[in-house]
């Protein structure tokens, strides 16, 4: 078997082709103690980071692939998914592509890093699943239900109670690989590398979601993120339900709590409901209401679609934005 006709040859050339693509927007980030991050650059002047490894605020550097560093701001951050958008005083030549669907779960894949400015760094792996959130808690580890009442999201000392899609892969994360790209064989963006919402597990924030959330940063500097004013929990639907719904759907929410004055108690939201969709997306769990309680909806009318005594019922709340 000659060099053209083994595949394996053909692989390692694509996947090298695929490094060096995505390598050239991978970028170094300096701003803390320990060893540097990586970040993505997002658009000609923004770099997307992971949170947590920015510690300095007010001292942060971006080494780019020819070796060049230079200063860069905050241009904010959300604890609640690890990311960070970072603004750069001038345009970067190379701007990273994310994949346009959606990762799939056996699919090569290959973790980024630019720990340093001896080069890009690689560690190939798979995707070796989807996960449809993750629970993140401060520290403290305190706090109410997530997404059902009010809350902060603070660096120290505060509970951050919020869930993430993510992608799961054993593409090993070396040290400093944080913040930097998962990509596909063609140097496609599936995700951004972050060790800071489970521990000793590599995952990544899936790239249509991170790139949503540095585009709120970039507007608004946070991401807005809701509450309904509620505590529930998850119940079976059985078949009966499921039939006045119109549609399969195994699980929904339990109203057991609705806090006087809140959205919900507004929109009349009552004890007893179980709530099933959110904004025409069906919610089967507190996670997944809580991915639903972000970004357009907030502050706006919502439609929250119930089960009231057996019988589908359709109420309009308007989201709560979180203080």
């Amino acid at each position: 078997m000659n060099h053209e006709t083994n595949p394996f040859i053909s692989l390692s050339a694509a996947m090298a082709d695929a490094v060096e693509q995505a390598g050239n927007a991978t970028v170094t980030v300096l701003a803390r103690k320990r060893m540097p991050a990586s970040g993505v650059v997002y658009a000609s002047n923004l770099v997307l980071t992971a949170d947590h490894v920015i510690e300095s605020e007010d001292d942060i550097k971006i080494g780019l692939p020819n070796g060049e560093e230079i200063q860069a701001t905050l241009a904010g951050r959300d604890p609640g998914s690890d990311l960070a958008l970072l603004r750069l005083p001038a345009s970067v030549a190379e701007i990273a592509t994310p994949i346009t669907g959606e990762a799939r779960v056996g699919q090569l894949a290959l973790a980024l890093g630019r720990p340093s400015s001896s080069g890009i760094q690689a560690s190939l792996g798979i995707v070796s699943a989807l996960g449809n959130a993750v629970r993140v808690v401060s520290e403290d580890g305190g706090g109410e239900h997530a997404g059902h009442s009010r809350g902060r999201h603070r660096r120290k000392g505060k509970t951050a109670q919020f869930a993430e899609q993510f992608i799961r892969t054993d593409a090993i994360p070396y040290p400093g690989f944080s913040g930097g790209p998962l990509i596909d064989a063609a140097g496609h963006v599936i995700g951004i590398n972050t060790s800071g919402l489970l521990r000793g597990m590599s995952i990544a924030i899936p790239a249509a979601r991170a790139w949503q959330i540095a585009a709120s940063l970039a507007q608004h500097g946070s991401v807005k993120r809701g509450y309904l004013g509620i505590r529930s929990q998850p119940v079976p639907l059985n078949a009966e339900m499921q039939t006045a719904l119109g549609r399969e759907q195994a699980s929904g929410l339990l109203l057991v709590w609705v806090e006087e004055g809140s959205p919900a108690a507004q929109g009349g939201l009552l004890l007893g409901d179980i709530l099933v969709g959110l904004a025409g997306d069906p919610v089967h769990d507190p996670d997944e209401l809580q991915l639903s309680l972000t970004g357009e909806v907030v502050g706006q009318p919502t439609a929250v679609e119930v089960l009231r005594g057996g019988q589908p019922a359709v109420v309009t709340v308007t989201v709560g934005a979180r203080e």
